[in-house]
């Protein structure tokens, strides 16, 4: 008798537990399965910043808000299953920590900034199921978007806008790195100059890093001792030196007239008194479009993005209303924008096009 009744205890048992698992995965299938009766994976990307890292008030920074921005319009979290970032302290991280992210199964992955090229390039080939985006530079496979801008646009803006600031026809320019990114800022910031005031002279000079704020001050300290009084930067991290520069020399003698000029994104808050204007380059838009365009099904993998003042990917941030000329400058940015988006004015990209450049 004992014997049934524990048969029956257990028979019971057995069967309540089948019951249960049966409820729950009919629950857990049905918030996870699609028609197809398949797991339904949401969207997700995420980002690998270069040594700048992803607070650096500037390239790096856009992207993430780009990114940011993308997930809350589409309901994603923070996080593996939505969107993310990877911070690269060197060159030597690149690799691993876009293989990580594929690793993570992200469906999109971008690499921010052209020092990134060899590193997308190699882990393409080896994920050749995951997409794959670069900000600044070309990698020739067939899952990865290559986005790039026409920073000489932007940044010829800044140059008029410099050009038309300086009392002593002294200008200064900062580059990071060396390369074809930066010399398109450069050639476009100097035809700006040379546009809007022909006898100015520009100083030109690079830093050769992206991360090396103290450099920035060090150059911006010499280019302002030498009559410069308006600095404009290309140089991600390292810029922030030239924004310390131009605030400490203000705080010293109030009455001086000097500013700088931000890059990337609009770098007003590094200095209310001395940021003149910035060469925006809009790497959040850039990000968002290709980012979109992926979900959507539509990835542009093997070919290249090109954004410019048309497509919304370059402008120039407000002129500060401290500047006494402000809105001549106004009037005469608008009508090189014009200009330059019918095509009237094609702007040089390189030193070697900025050699036979001109703006009648």
């Amino acid at each position: 008798m004992k014997k049934r009744k524990i048969g029956m205890a257990l028979s019971l048992v057995l069967a309540a537990g089948t019951l249960l698992g049966a409820c729950g995965k009919s629950d857990d299938t049905s918030k996870e399965e699609s028609k197809g009766g398949e797991k339904e994976k949401a969207f997700s990307v995420a980002m690998v910043t270069d040594v700048g890292g992803v607070d650096d008030k500037s390239f790096n920074q856009s992207a993430w808000e780009g990114l940011k921005k993308f997930g809350a319009d589409n309901g994603l979290k923070k996080g593996k299953d939505g969107f993310d970032y990877v911070q690269s302290k060197s060159d030597a991280d690149y690799s691993t920590n876009l293989n990580t992210l594929a690793r993570q199964d992200f469906d999109l992955v971008f690499g921010i900034g052209f020092l990134m090229q060899g590193a997308v390039d190699e882990i393409a080939k080896q994920q050749k199921d995951h997409q794959f985006a670069i900000v600044d530079s070309e990698v020739d496979q067939p899952n990865v978007a290559s986005i790039l801008f026409k920073e000489q646009e932007a940044s010829f803006l800044a140059g008029v806008a410099a050009a038309m600031t300086t009392k002593s026809n002294k200008i200064g320019f900062i580059g990071g790195v060396e390369g074809a990114v930066i010399e398109r800022f450069e050639a476009g910031f100097v035809a700006g100059v040379k546009a809007a005031k022909p006898d100015a002279v520009v100083d030109i000079q690079y830093a050769g890093a992206f991360d090396k704020a103290e450099l920035g001050q060090s150059i911006s300290s010499k280019m302002y001792a030498s009559g410069a009084d308006v600095v404009f930067h290309a140089a991600g991290g390292t810029g922030v030196g030239l924004f310390k520069e131009a605030n400490d020399l203000k705080k010293k003698d109030p009455s001086r007239e000097i500013w700088a000029i931000g890059v990337d994104s609009d770098q007003a808050n590094m200095g209310p008194d001395v940021v003149l204007t910035s060469a925006l380059k809009r790497v959040d838009n850039a990000v968002i479009d290709i980012s979109k365009k992926a979900k959507d099904g539509n990835f542009p993998g093997g070919e290249v993005a090109l954004y410019g003042l048309a497509e919304d990917g370059v402008g120039l941030a407000p002129i500060n209303d401290k500047v006494s000329n402000k809105a001549d400058i106004d009037t005469a940015v608008n009508e090189w924008i014009e200009k330059i988006k019918s095509g009237a004015v094609k702007v040089p990209g390189t030193r070697d096009e900025l050699k036979t450049f001109s703006a009648k």
